[in-house]
């Protein structure tokens, strides 16, 4: 690795002193190295600009220019390892389903890929460069999915106990906007590293019990996921937010700021940003079935989508029926003896592509063949219904809050142990110098 990364510095040195020569230009340079990859100044500069100018446009006060380029530095450094991680495993979304995405983001808009370009390069970005966010955008869903969703179990006691506490109590009909500040403690910390870190903590609190902004605070000293977002978590009702929160906030009042609360990952100052009354309640609902079929060397990209669409020319015709194939020849082991049923779902608790195409089906409707990061699909919509999630609770639904509630806090602890095991390096300008 120390190898690695003198020869980075090494190509750079001789890149510069080349261009030193010829015209006297400032250089892009490497800032970071995680791993064996590079995170370039330029990259760092863009994300302070946008982040600077959504805050603008958000009328937010920002912390210092310091505490702003650590706070990027370091969404740049989890991007980077999630990126590494999903090639690492092969993940790769190409360009066929990227393609298919757009499609459908430009449907649900109701404008043409055309016009959707158009409407961007007028708001001063390129299609290209929408492309590739887009591309990036998906692959970190992608393979946090994968990465976080085999490390959560839902156990039938657990959904049986919440079905129960909601017919019993009903489901709270408060929603809070929480604002969150994680002030980091490393792995094993010394006894001095604990004790920094609880002052840290105390000094954040008193800021705030001194009217500091919170958010703004929050983007200068927070570890947590959306620090950028000065710390704040959308909406979320007491059953579905991470326990930490649920434990400290069932009774509290807008504005209220709690901490600082010890668990394994640090130090936790939660404020209360706001609540409403529950806006939610009823929620859409899909039920349907799908054939899957995953490339391999022996079965080509090309194939499995030329078989689907045979499969769908089949059934159109009345020549096959959809369960009969879908029990012969789908590689989905949770649905293929069903005959492809997934059964009752919310639509967003699919990948997007798949989320995508169910939106743009009408009831007994199947797809054409398209491609997700599980392989190629026909799906058929069969019935849509509108459930009420507020004085009735099936499991499904309980199921879902559950899941989503483990998510968030498995997420991360996946993040953070994925960056204590990189290897990280942050480089000053003064470290390509002499």
């Amino acid at each position: 690795m120390k190898h690695s990364k003198k020869l980075l510095l090494a190509l750079f040195a001789c890149a510069m002193s080349h261009t030193a020569i010829s015209a006297p230009q400032e250089l892009d340079r490497v800032a970071v190295q995680i791993n064996d990859g590079i995170i370039l100044e330029s990259e760092i500069s863009n994300m302070i600009a946008n982040v600077s100018a959504n805050a603008k446009a958000a009328n937010q006060a920002l912390p210092s220019a310091d505490a702003l380029r650590t706070q990027v530095i370091e969404r740049l450094i989890l991007t980077r390892l999630q990126l590494q991680t999903a090639e690492r495993i092969g993940l790769a979304i190409g360009d066929l389903q990227l393609d298919q995405t757009i499609e459908n983001i430009a449907r649900e808009q109701k404008l043409t890929v055309s016009q959707m370009q158009q409407q961007l390069e007028a708001e001063g970005m390129s299609f290209s460069q929408y492309r590739e966010q887009l591309r990036e955008e998906i692959t970190l869903g992608e393979i946090q999915r994968i990465q976080v969703q085999r490390r959560i179990q839902v156990s039938p006691q657990e959904i049986n106990s919440l079905v129960k506490l909601i017919a019993e109590q009903g489901l709270k009909d408060v929603e809070f906007q929480i604002g969150h500040i994680l002030i980091e403690v490393p792995n094993e910390p010394t006894s001095e590293q604990l004790e920094n870190s609880t002052r840290r903590a105390e000094a954040v609190l008193k800021r705030l019990n001194d009217g500091a902004d919170f958010k703004s605070t929050a983007i200068a000293s927070s570890s947590g996921p959306k620090a950028l977002e000065g710390g704040v978590w959308d909406y979320m009702n007491i059953n579905e937010m991470p326990t930490l929160f649920a434990e400290v906030v069932s009774d509290a009042k807008k504005g209220d700021i709690i901490g600082p609360i010890k668990s394994g990952s640090g130090f936790h100052i939660i404020k209360v940003m706001d609540t409403r009354g529950l806006q939610v309640q009823e929620i859409d609902e899909v039920k349907s079935r799908h054939i899957l079929l995953k490339p391999s060397p022996i079965l080509s990209e090309e194939r499995a989508e030329a078989m689907l669409a045979s499969f769908l020319k089949d059934i159109r015709s009345g020549e096959a029926e959809f369960d009969k194939l879908a029990r012969q020849y789908s590689e989905d082991p949770g649905s293929a003896a069903k005959g492809g049923e997934l059964g009752w779902a919310e639509p967003s608790l699919y990948v997007p592509e798949f989320a995508q195409t169910l939106t743009s089906l009408q009831p007994g409707q199947i797809s054409e063949p398209f491609r997700t990061t599980h392989g190629w699909h026909i799906v058929q919509l069969e019935e849509r219904r509108k459930t009420d999630a507020t004085d009735k609770m099936n499991s499904n639904r309980a199921h879902q809050l559950i899941f989503r509630r483990k998510f968030n806090e498995e997420l991360q602890n996946w993040l953070d142990e994925m960056r204590s095991d990189a290897y990280i390096e942050v480089f000053e300008a003064e470290n390509l110098r002499g």
